[in-house]
């Protein structure tokens, strides 16, 4: 039901391995797109969710990252160390930019293989509904919110209900967040859009950068579900936003404001396993790195989708 889309960044898989137990028991199922040269860290990811008998989709064809614009290095990697596997799936990523000879020229290379299809501002839907209908590959398709409207997404009524993925973090400057702002109610909704699923690109947002740029503020981003099944975001800022430097001093300030807020018994962030650790981490007042920072809350995230569906799953 969830489909949680990640960028192949260190941190990224990291968040995927340490999930793999939650992602598997909750029915999830990671996109990854590769963006770094490297694929170790992939293969130690999807090996880790084949072990607890989970699932992941791969992107064959990224659009950002070291494997922009080839096309068969991904496919040899997934062939080689994951063959024939109906748990480590492939998917083709169609843009604005991709021809449908292109794609044609992947389904034949992904012959008899389940493919998973991620429209992102393709144009061409007619001839892709062509293409599919000799295609010998079972296919579903994730729709990208802000690139596909009803009327694309008409197009593929014919083969089963899709997924709905929207961006709903806010890409800004640390210190230009507000305190909370509104996330999504898309995991409360998708049903009504006529999905079997849904996504998102958690606390990073869809904006790909190699690197960010220096960190005036730091903030500890913190997803949580109110009475209303909305999600909200809790952008933890710390007090000083003037300049890029003492990033240590500055997440003790955002962690305090953290610590501040788990300890109100009003507070609708879930105590999950991921703000377990951020307590730890404000009792040794330890800073593990931005990354690392990063890697909990997009555990959190993941927990509280997790917690939300398993308390809705009892009602």
């Amino acid at each position: 039901m969830y489909f949680p889309y990640f960028r192949g960044k260190q941190y990224e898989l990291i968040s995927i391995r340490e999930s793999a137990s939650v992602l598997k028991n909750s029915g999830f199922t990671p996109i990854i797109e590769p963006v770094k040269e490297a694929l170790s860290g992939l293969q130690k990811t999807l090996s880790v969710i084949n072990d607890f008998e989970g699932s992941a989709i791969v992107i064959v064809n990224p659009n950002c990252g070291s494997y922009l614009n080839k096309l068969t290095e991904i496919i040899d990697f997934l062939n080689q160390c994951f063959p024939n596997s109906d748990r480590i799936t492939p998917a083709i990523l169609l843009n604005e930019t991709i021809e449908l000879e292109t794609v044609r020229r992947l389904l034949n290379i992904l012959v008899n293989r389940p493919v998973t299809f991620i429209h992102a501002g393709f144009t061409k839907a007619l001839g892709l509904v062509e293409l599919l209908k000799d295609a010998k590959n079972t296919t579903q398709h994730v729709f990208m919110f802000d690139s596909c409207g009803k009327l694309y997404q008409k197009h593929f009524l014919g083969f089963g209900k899709g997924v709905l993925i929207r961006d709903g973090f806010e890409k800004r400057a640390n210190r230009k967040h507000p305190e909370v702002e509104f996330f999504s109610d898309l995991h409360a909704t998708y049903e009504l859009e006529g999905m079997k699923g849904f996504g998102d690109f958690l606390i990073v947002g869809d904006d790909y950068s190699e690197a960010g740029g220096p960190a005036y503020a730091v903030a500890i981003h913190l997803t949580f579900i109110n009475d209303e099944d909305e999600m909200y975001v809790h952008h933890f800022k710390s007090i000083r936003q003037n300049t890029p430097t003492d990033p240590a001093g500055k997440f003790a300030e955002a962690l305090a404001k953290l610590v501040e807020e788990i300890n109100n018994p009003d507070s609708k962030v879930l105590k999950t396993e991921s703000v377990k650790e951020f307590l730890v981490l404000h009792e040794r007042g330890h800073f593990p790195g931005l990354g690392y920072v990063k890697k909990l809350s997009m555990k959190h995230h993941i927990e509280t989708l997790a917690d939300y569906f398993n308390v809705r799953m009892k009602r």
